[in-house]
């Protein structure tokens, strides 16, 4: 029925996207026989930490609305804060009300959503959102469905300044963090797609890399591993240019440990952080 069992990890979060499959086609059927019923509620929040897959999920999220018959388009408008909320009076509601035209018959995903909320500037016009969002979340369900997400913490304590949004909100789902195996198949998954590959001694270092890269600030799981990638993209480009004009196919495609050893992440003094 939908594509995310061909991701890796995030167990929990497959194993609850799979139960509202099931509930939105066992209402299809319903309908179908003409079974009185109340449709499910499909507005839901995402949390968990950066690059564990959210916008990703939601987009499959899309796909399944479209096949099951919940969403006349199936397509995501992904939008933060600034797309929505205006500098001045008379600016946000035009802009809310854009992006919610543009989001009808799909999924509207709204990624760090407690920025919307800034009860401690008087002059923000953040609530002024909201407050079009809860109406058009409760009076066109049926056509939009509104994605919520952001860190877990932080989403809480919105939701409780928010109670409105919280009770149109069906599902919570949490992300959570990639294992280090995990992070390690992504890591293969994106080398293939770019077409390179790890010799052995590149994938020993590379767990290496996450084990060290895990600890440290600003870690973003499989947001953090593909920027790992580009940069031992460039460090490898710099070893093989010198040897261009005899380069074989395995010199060009092949990462080794020496690309991924260079980073400052190895380095004992090394804070890290997203440019490691």
């Amino acid at each position: 029925m939908n594509d995310l069992t061909q991701l890796i990890g995030l167990a929990p979060v497959k194993a609850r996207i799979a139960q509202v499959t099931a509930l939105l086609a066992v209402d299809s059927a319903r309908r179908d026989l003409g079974l009185a019923g109340t449709p499910p509620g499909l507005h839901m929040s995402f949390t968990g930490n950066p690059g564990t897959g959210k916008t990703t999920v939601a987009l499959e999220m899309a796909g399944i609305l479209h096949r099951l018959g919940y969403s006349r388009k199936g397509h995501l408008v992904s939008v933060t804060r600034d797309d929505l909320v205006g500098q001045y009076i008379g600016h946000t509601a035009p802009k809310t009300r854009e992006v919610l035209k543009r989001a009808m018959g799909g999924v509207l995903f709204i990624d760090e959503a407690y920025y919307l909320y800034r009860p401690e500037n008087e002059r923000d016009y953040g609530q002024e959102a909201i407050e079009i969002l809860l109406q058009v979340m409760e009076n066109q369900r049926e056509d939009l469905v509104v994605i919520l997400a952001g860190y877990k913490d932080r989403m809480d304590r919105f939701f409780e300044s928010n109670p409105g949004l919280s009770s149109r909100i069906a599902h919570h789902i949490d992300f959570p963090d990639y294992s280090g195996e995990e992070l390690s198949r992504i890591a293969d998954l994106m080398l293939d797609r770019m077409g390179y590959t790890f010799d052995e001694g590149a994938r020993v270092a590379f767990g290496r890399y996450i084990e060290r890269r895990a600890t440290q600030p600003h870690f973003a799981n499989a947001r953090s591993v593909r920027n790992a990638l580009d940069r031992a993209r460039l460090r490898h480009a710099s070893r093989v240019f010198p040897k261009l004009a005899g380069a074989d196919r395995d010199l060009l495609v092949t990462l080794r440990a020496e690309d991924i050893l260079a980073s400052r992440v190895f380095d004992d003094d090394s804070a890290g952080g997203p440019d490691a």
